[in-house]
Order: C-alpha cells, then structure tokens, then sequence
C-alpha cells in the first residue's frame, strides 16, 4: 500500500501537509489514537516506529493488553433480505452464517486482488 506503513503488526498512515511542510499520520485500525509526525520521510518513519514502541511500552507498563488490529471478527450490515438468503443459503447447505461470509468474502477477495 502506498499510503501506509507496517511495524510490529500495525499499519500507519501517510500524509503530507504542504502549508506546514511536514509528514504526518495515525496507527490505524485500533481504537487507541497515537499520532505522529516527521520533517522528511526518514522523520516519519523513525517517529512512527517509536510511536508504536512507546505504546507497546506504556501498555506493558500499565499491565494491560495493547490492542491488535484485525482481531478476526467485525461486524456488517447486509440489509434483511441478503441476511435471509445467506442464512437459508448456510441452512440448506448444512453450514452456518458465518463460514458462508468467510468464504464468500475468500472468493472475492482472491478473484479482485491485484
């Protein structure tokens, strides 16, 4: 991905702001916001990697777990009608809802990557 970084299992992102001539991003896809910012690329990607340490840290240091991205479970909305077919669909097929989504989504995801 273009727009983001990968360190210890946690993805950052890029941004440039060219009025204040800095880089600039967030850990992504955790609920904790943990910021950080550099003059140049190197900048960025020091402060990232710092940002990440010092949050793994406070977490060790405070005794709780820190969070992970990509748990394996989230939530989404299909609308009553997709819900129906899915279910039946798993029902009629001798599997449940959840596989049906898992292997709907593996399809997908293997025929649209590029």
């Amino acid at each position: 991905m273009k727009d983001m970084m990968h360190y210890k299992k946690y993805y950052g992102s890029v941004h440039y702001d060219d009025d204040d001539q800095i880089f600039h991003g967030k850990v992504e896809f955790i609920r904790a916001l943990i910021n950080y910012e550099g003059n140049d690329v190197r900048g960025l990607r020091n402060a990232f990697e710092e940002a990440i340490n010092d949050y793994l840290d406070l977490c060790k240091e405070e005794k709780i777990e820190p969070e992970k991205p990509f748990k394996g479970s989230f939530n989404i909305r299909t609308g009553p009608a997709l819900h129906r077919r899915a279910t039946l669909f798993a029902k009629k097929h001798g599997t449940n809802l959840n596989n049906v989504i898992v292997e709907a989504v593996d399809q997908y995801l293997s025929e649209h990557q590029a």
